[in-house]
């Protein structure tokens, strides 16, 4: 089955400007704006849809997230007070540990009108309403202040923008001077396994039937973007594993409550686990997952 948008329920904050998608992009992700419960139920507390990271035994997916966030905001070299710019924001999980944790004024951009109203409301909860904003709408379009941010992130978002160039460009633009950008993606391995997985049913099914559009390339074309941009990379962590291990829990709470995510539209559980499994079936052998980071130096 396909799993079917909701229709958007959130609003941005006013600062936010609403933006068209680029040519060959649906308005909104269709996956990320389905009921806010349903990621609820199989995600971690903070509903951190990426990779965690666990380099410590026994981690829960939690735990293994909450070292994830820590872990982001040192490859960003953040120490308190930073302007951060997080692309493709999800479910706030960025934005408001950044602010929560270490002072940031955090703004979040997505195109998925239901995570707006959610951050928000999470803001407010943990007391960190005036650090959160959101702005709803697709990065490539939307108007975003030049040179006026520390830290740019994009945590599994960028497999959904088809121009890597204008990307990279636009947020080496939002970032002041020694300002770094750290971007976690799932990649092909290389340009072969790309060229010949692409097109594969499980591909297609994970690309087309769950998030509408994506495409994995290898880690050289997102250093090359980075590059061609301006930017100097300053680092490149392998995250596969860590990755693997996410997805595993998250099958498990699939698993544990599927009865929960039927209720909520029937077959859910079984196009989850489908969706989980193809994306843990190819790890190291046709794909990777990086943290890339780079830093406007000049």
């Amino acid at each position: 089955m396909t799993v079917a948008a909701a229709p958007p329920a959130g609003t941005a904050t006013p600062a936010g400007t609403a933006s068209a998608a680029p040519a060959g992009v649906a308005d909104t992700n269709q996956h990320y704006d389905l009921d806010p419960e349903i990621f609820g139920l199989f995600l971690d507390s903070r509903r951190k849809y990426s990779s965690g990271l666990y380099r410590s035994e026994g981690l829960t997916l939690d735990s293994a997230q909450l070292a994830k966030l820590r872990f982001v905001a040192d490859r960003l070299g953040l120490r308190g007070g930073e302007r951060i710019l997080d692309v493709g924001c999800g479910w706030g999980s960025v934005v408001l540990h950044m602010a929560a944790e270490l002072g940031c004024r955090a703004v979040g951009v997505s195109p998925a009108g239901r995570q707006h109203a959610y951050i928000a409301a999470r803001a407010a909860e943990l007391g960190v309403a005036d650090l959160v904003e959101t702005r709803q709408g697709h990065f490539e379009t939307l108007d975003v202040e030049p040179a006026s941010f520390d830290a740019v992130s994009l945590l599994g978002s960028i497999v959904h923008m088809p121009d890597l160039d204008l990307v990279f460009r636009r947020a080496r633009a939002a970032l002041r001077r020694n300002g770094r950008l750290y971007v976690s993606e799932s990649c092909f391995r290389n340009a072969a396994a790309h060229e010949e997985f692409d097109r594969r049913g499980g591909t297609e099914f994970v690309r087309d039937s769950i998030f509408g559009w994506g495409d994995m390339r290898p880690l050289s074309e997102l250093v090359r973007a980075a590059e061609d941009a301006g930017f100097s990379v300053i680092s490149v962590d392998d995250l596969t594993e860590d990755y693997r291990r996410t997805i595993e829990d998250w099958l498990v709470n699939v698993a544990d409550r599927a009865d929960r995510l039927d209720a909520i539209s029937p077959g859910l559980a079984a196009t989850l686990t489908r969706y989980l499994q193809v994306a843990n079936a190819g790890w190291g052998f046709t794909t990777k997952h990086y943290a890339l980071v780079c830093q406007k130096s000049r």
